[in-house]
């Protein structure tokens, strides 16, 4: 037949075909409806109760997968349903498709039977959604709250350790306390201090020398302490640094007129002027001591060099104190200054300061204290006058006994 410009050719068109002119199989449908649920074969297994390998092999139509074949009917119309889809229908697609017949079924209702069998017959979802744009989805991870992820053992486990923890605290801390405890008490007797004068004494016969001091009587259950035992337990306690001094006593006790080449040989200092000392001095002389005392009651607080307190107390009216020599100056601090006052040489200086004056950083040598203070002034102070005077008869009956 020939074509003629302007007339319709007598043959039909053919029509692009499209995606509903393909007829899809049972198992294509049901594995999208799966993968839309997000489920996998396993999950299917877990939900349904279903054989993993009975799903894949009613997706794939395949009946050799099933021991016995009586239950293929009820795998077929449960899987069906669990996928929304019409169980009837997907149990006749499916034996249409494997030519499966049940055995002893009753025929197919007429109603089903009218049926047409067609791609369109899925039973619509029943929340009416889409998959994707349904946000409680049952293929998205649900959020969990904090209390679900609390494991019961973990948790125990964390209690024993806490207890453990808490325990080993508590030994470390008690032990500390009773390590750190220090109970100080006045003893009844003193103990016996044994010394020996030379080291080689008791080579050649020698005897040691045992001092000690004299013994306190106990005080009766109940009662006060005596005031012997509250000095003792009050009175100053050993530096923690040691002042150490110059080891030079065996030397100034030598005497060049007794002992050594000069034995027995006058000094020519004795034989120009008969009335010099015969003896050699080899020593300087010690600087005089210096002395703390108080005409009425003032707190006194003296500390050596190195910030160590050397003694502390509240000095009673006529209470003396003598400062220890050493290396380095000891410094007073001392309140109510106007009643305290320095002994040196048998001189009174002072007052520390006029009044009740707190003073401080005071230089306990005997050049600093001439150079600071003066001569104390006995008219003044009768209190004063009257402790000087005591002092004085005490040191020239000492003097009288020597």
């Amino acid at each position: 037949m020939k074509w003629r410009k302007g007339e319709p050719s007598a043959e039909p068109a053919e029509r692009p075909r499209g995606f509903d002119d393909y007829d899809l199989r049972l198992g294509d449908l049901m594995r999208g409806e799966r993968a839309t649920l997000g489920k996998s074969l396993l999950d299917v297994q877990r939900e349904i109760k279903i054989k993993a390998t009975y799903i894949a092999a009613i997706e794939n139509a395949d009946l050799s997968a099933f021991e016995t074949q009586g239950f293929v009917a009820g795998y077929v119309r449960s899987y069906a349903r669990y996928l929304g889809m019409d169980p009837e229908w997907a149990y006749a697609k499916f034996c249409a498709e494997t030519d499966y017949e049940a055995p002893a079924v009753a025929a197919t209702p007429p109603a089903f039977a009218a049926r047409p069998v067609s791609r369109g017959a899925v039973r619509p979802r029943v929340r009416g959604l889409e998959a994707l744009a349904d946000p409680n989805a049952a293929f998205i991870p649900q959020r969990q709250s904090w209390i679900s992820q609390i494991e019961p053992g973990a948790l125990t486990s964390v209690l024993v350790l806490v207890a453990l923890i808490a325990g080993i605290g508590w030994g470390g801390w008690s032990m500390l306390r009773e390590v750190q405890r220090v109970q100080v008490a006045p003893i009844d007797q003193a103990p016996n201090v044994i010394a020996q004068i030379d080291p080689l004494g008791n080579v050649g016969g020698g005897a040691a020398l045992r001092v000690a001091e004299p013994a306190v009587e106990p005080a009766a259950p109940g009662a006060a302490p005596s005031l012997e035992a509250m000095g003792r337990l009050y009175r100053p306690q050993t530096l923690d640094a040691p002042v150490l001094v110059p080891r030079d006593g065996p030397i100034a006790a030598i005497d060049p007129a007794e002992t050594g080449a000069f034995a027995g040989v006058e000094p020519a200092a004795a034989r120009d002027d008969p009335g010099s000392p015969a003896t050699v001095r080899v020593t300087a002389a010690a600087p005089p001591p210096v002395e703390i005392f108080a005409v009425r009651p003032s707190w006194v607080r003296v500390q050596a060099a190195d910030g160590t307190v050397l003694f502390e107390k509240i000095l009673d009216a006529g209470e003396r104190w003598t400062v220890p020599q050493a290396d380095r100056p000891a410094r007073l601090r001392a309140g109510n200054s106007g009643s305290l006052y320095f002994a040196v040489n048998g001189e009174a200086y002072g007052p520390a300061a006029p009044g009740a004056q707190v003073v401080r950083n005071v230089e306990l040598t005997p050049e600093a204290l001439k150079e600071r203070y003066q001569l104390a002034d006995l008219s003044r102070d009768a209190d004063l006058a009257r402790i000087v005077a005591l002092a004085a008869a005490e040191q020239a009956g000492a003097v009288q006994e020597d």
